[in-house]
């Protein structure tokens, strides 16, 4: 199906999506598809699910729509199925076998639907010994050996929050699969279930570094390799004010113009000798304390040292570069990373905020031709 789009609107206008309500890199997932033109409409659950987050203010809610029903309910999953019969794409978050008993798994949907691109968001999978097992990020990264790639030599790993697992390992591998399948639907009228997992992602981000141990130039160990903190021109230092600076200067010409700004270009010959980089991160330190986070940031601004300054979550939309490129954006009062990424003939905004639970339901009924999914329902007052 081809399908014109409006300006503002993303490459994605026309294509219809489920989410099935959870938390975490399915509710991420489905906004990234909302924020690329979709319309993705939430099911929600009375009184769920939620981390005690104001639905207001979960950006990850951004450009939906959102329909309120109880899947335990008689009525629940025949209005799920409706909502599938007519959909491009169904994603959805639980524990391997929970959405067939509740009636709405890949069989019944696609009974429904067989063009429907189904997707499942799990930690461990669809499959193996660990698939029916609760768990978060830290476990699921733990396993596939990311998480013991970060932190210093000697100490407990560092935890990267939960972005390198329910978002980079989950929620994008999601979407890519997702789109994927897409594609083949349209081409060959078939739909079919994907399968991503958190483990399966996560592994796949650490091709190259899997691909550097095999040819013995990355060491299974972390902090003692180029790009893990072991590298003293590739890291990050404390300056006289307790900020801190990030270095990338690893190549010849930016490492020399790095330690020339730094004012220790005697050390220039140490870039390749591992036994003299302790003394390098030393002498490196001890420059970056002697002035504030600001006033290194003045000097390296606009060279080629590969030198910035590491910002809060507050801060960073203030950057000027992120400013003036409109890297954050705000909308209805909340600053926000803006969608991603950016398209020349289909550019895309934020175009709603977050979806309210229940808000959106008689307008979908409408739009989506269901009219079941208004019966006892509250609207919650935003048609």
């Amino acid at each position: 199906m081809t399908t014109a789009t409006t300006p503002g609107q993303g490459p994605l206008t026309g294509v219809r999506v489920v989410e099935l309500a959870g938390i975490g890199p399915g509710p991420f997932a489905a906004m990234l598809l909302a924020d690329l033109g979709a319309d993705v409409v939430r099911v929600d659950r009375p009184g769920g699910p939620g981390l005690g987050i104001d639905p207001a203010h979960d950006v990850t809610n951004r450009n939906k729509r959102s329909v309120l029903v109880d899947l335990k309910a008689p009525e629940g999953p025949a209005r799920v199925l409706d909502l599938a019969a007519r959909a491009d794409l169904l994603i959805e978050g639980y524990r391997p076998g929970v959405a067939e008993r509740l009636g709405v798994g890949p069989e019944a949907c696609h009974a429904r639907n067989p063009r429907l691109v189904y997707g499942r968001m799990t930690g461990w999978g669809q499959d193996g010994p660990l698939a029916p097992r609760a768990g978060h990020d830290i476990d699921y990264i733990a396993v596939t050996g990311t998480l013991g790639m970060i932190g210093r030599p000697g100490q407990p790993p560092a935890l990267p929050a939960n972005l390198l697992g329910d978002y980079a390992g989950g929620a994008l591998y999601l979407v890519v699969g997702v789109l994927a399948a897409l594609h083949h639907a349209r081409v060959s009228g078939a739909g079919q279930v994907v399968d991503a997992a958190i483990v399966d992602g996560t592994s796949h981000l650490a091709a190259m570094i899997h691909g550097a141990v095999a040819a013995g130039f990355w060491q299974d160990r972390r902090g003692v390799n180029l790009l893990d903190g072991g590298c003293p021109y590739y890291g990050t230092y404390e300056t006289a004010d307790g900020g801190h600076m990030a270095v990338g200067a690893l190549e010849p010409r930016f490492y020399h113009r790095f330690l020339t700004l730094l004012g220790i270009p005697e050390h220039a010959d140490a870039r390749l000798d591992r036994a003299r980089w302790e003394d390098l991160r030393v002498a490196v330190a001890d420059r970056f304390r002697s002035r504030t986070r600001d006033e290194w940031t003045a000097l390296f601004e606009g060279t080629d040292a590969c030198v910035a300054p590491v910002l809060s979550l507050r801060e960073a939309p203030h950057h000027p570069h992120l400013a003036a490129r409109g890297t954050f954006t705000d909308h209805g009062g909340l600053t926000q990373p803006a969608p991603a990424p950016r398209f020349s003939t289909t550019p895309t905004t934020v175009r709603t905020g977050p979806a309210l639970p229940g808000a959106d339901t008689a307008a979908v009924a409408r739009d989506w031709d269901v009219p079941a999914l208004t019966r006892g329902q509250d609207t919650g007052g935003r048609e």
